[in-house]
This record gives C-alpha cells, structure tokens and sequence, in this order.
C-alpha cells in the first residue's frame, strides 16, 4: 500500500476510534536534508498542543504483517500516551523575554537543503548553515526543543543577528563541549568486549587513539561545538596543532591530528561512504572535510 493511501485510511480510523473530541490531520513534515516524513497529528479540543506520530514505520509493520486494527490501536495509544493530563501553556512562546534565555543554534548543511533554509533563519558558516531551536524543559512533557522560523522571528520583532547572538551564549552554557577518546565513545557506546578489554588494560598499555570526538554535554546537535567561542583553540592546544573535523553527524564530529598518516582524498572519500552507509538521512552534517589551523584560530574547508 502507497502512504497516501496508507495514511488517509488510518486517519479515518484513529478519527472514528477517538471520537469528535479530536481533529485529525495528516501532515507532511520536512525536516534536515531533504527528508519528509508524514505525520499524524491530533489535536484535543480545548488543547493548544498536539502530538504527530510518524507513520513510515507503522507502514512497515503493515507490510510486515501487522493486521491494520493493530496498527490503528497502536497509533490511537501513541496518542493517548502523548496527550498530557494537564493543559500545556504555550503562551509563553509569544514573547520573546519569555525564550530568549534558552534559544541555541545548530548546524545542518546547506547543500540538499535549500527549500528547508527559506523557512528558517539562519547564517551561513562555511558550506554550512547554523540554525536557531528553543530549548525546552517542562515537568510535565519533559524536554525537547522547537525549530525557530521565520515567522517566530517576525512575531518576536527580532534579527537573525540577534539570535545568533543570543545562541552564542545560551548554547554553550546549557550543553557545555566534551572531548572524548575513541575508547570512551565505544564503551558508552556499549561495545562490551572492547570495553571489557580496555578496563582490564593497566593505564599505560591503553593505546592512545589520536582521534577524538567532540559533542554536547547532551549529545544533541553536539556539531555546533565547533562554532562555540574558543573551543576549536583550546582542542588545539590538547592536540598539539591543527587538527582535521570530519563531519561524523549534526550530533559530533571526530577530529584527527594533521599528521600526513592519511591523505586528504582518502578521508573524503571515507566520509562520503559513512554518511552513505552509517548514517541516518536526516543526521548526515555534510560530506566535506575541514582543517582548523591552530596559527590561523580558523577552521577552513579542504
């Protein structure tokens, strides 16, 4: 079955099953790279907020076999789950004193992206461009962040120039860089027997993989540390001199010592089959590689 028709059968049915207390609408989402997924979104009356539950893997349990009452059960519990006992106050989010404090940016590239970038405000830096989200916490729906567009921008009175001002610091302070070894991202990664091994090395004989990853306290969007102030000097500074940043995701990327040990060409290509092959569409940062010049305090594309 087609996801249009997939789609406006199973909108229908959540719709009879949850009543008329609900609206129900189907809604292509756009989001990085490109990528568009098809939403269902419902909305309580008397509710200002309402959850969108993507369809491509309901749709592919269906082709797997799932019995399509199943399906509309499943999406119908989703969206009880989703639909907090408490009214949200969204109201906040209409005046500017309100979000300022916890506006950040992030990185996404610009190639593939051009119709998603005239929606949003954003700067450009390198081949990249570096877009705005408010970060949010609630007691109630927990946490989570909302894309800033152009036309929050308008109903703020506000620049790109003053968000990107207000991101410099916010960002930072709320999810502070981390630089970690190759060991340590297997073993959080949970690779056991290689972090089994690594724990029951003495000190001295665990091998000092020149590669690091630099990301977010939160692991989120953790790309945009290179872009905060002094960090790219400070890696420098640990790293003995320029170093190269391969684009591994919008959430990290991993940096290796200019050392001449792998040609530049090898590394491209490298990335390109990584982000072809290991990377989620919509995570994938760019396919170029980049150089920080510890002389220059400047990361340039290679």
């Amino acid at each position: 079955m087609e996801m249009k028709d997939f789609a406006e059968k199973v909108r229908a049915a959540a719709g009879e099953e949850l009543g008329r207390d609900y609206k129900v609408e189907i809604k292509n989402v756009r989001k990085n790279n490109g990528v568009c997924h098809t939403g269902l979104i419902v909305l309580e009356k008397g509710r200002d907020t309402a959850p969108t539950i993507y369809l491509e893997d309901f749709l592919a349990a269906y082709g797997d076999g799932m019995s399509f009452s199943d399906i509309v059960s499943s999406i119908v519990r989703v969206c009880r789950l989703g639909m907090v006992k408490e009214k949200v106050d969204t109201e906040f989010f209409r005046h500017f004193e309100s979000v300022r404090d916890r506006i950040c940016y992030r990185l996404v590239g610009r190639e593939g992206n051009g119709s998603f970038l005239e929606e949003i405000p954003h700067m450009e830096f390198l081949d990249l461009a570096v877009c705005f989200y408010y970060s949010w916490s609630d007691d109630v729906i927990g946490r989570g962040s909302i894309l800033i567009y152009n036309s929050h921008m308008e109903m703020w009175g506000t620049s790109t120039e003053e968000l990107y001002k207000l991101a410099e610091v916010n960002t930072p302070r709320l999810f502070p860089w981390m630089l970690d070894t190759l060991p340590e991202i297997l073993c959080e990664a949970g690779e056991e027997d290689c972090c089994g091994e690594l724990k029951n090395l003495p000190q001295e004989n665990i091998p000092d993989i020149p590669m690091r990853v630099l990301t977010s306290s939160n692991r989120r969007y953790g790309a945009a540390c290179v872009l905060y102030p002094g960090v790219l000097e400070k890696v420098a500074e640990r790293m003995g001199g320029d170093f190269y940043v391969f684009p591994s995701s919008i959430h990290e990327v991993i940096l290796m010592p200019c050392d001449g040990m792998i040609t530049e060409e090898y590394m491209k290509t490298m990335i390109s089959n990584i982000n072809n092959t290991q990377v989620d569409p919509e995570e994938v940062l760019s396919n170029s590689l980049y150089c920080y010049d510890a002389q220059k305090k400047k990361l340039e594309l290679v």
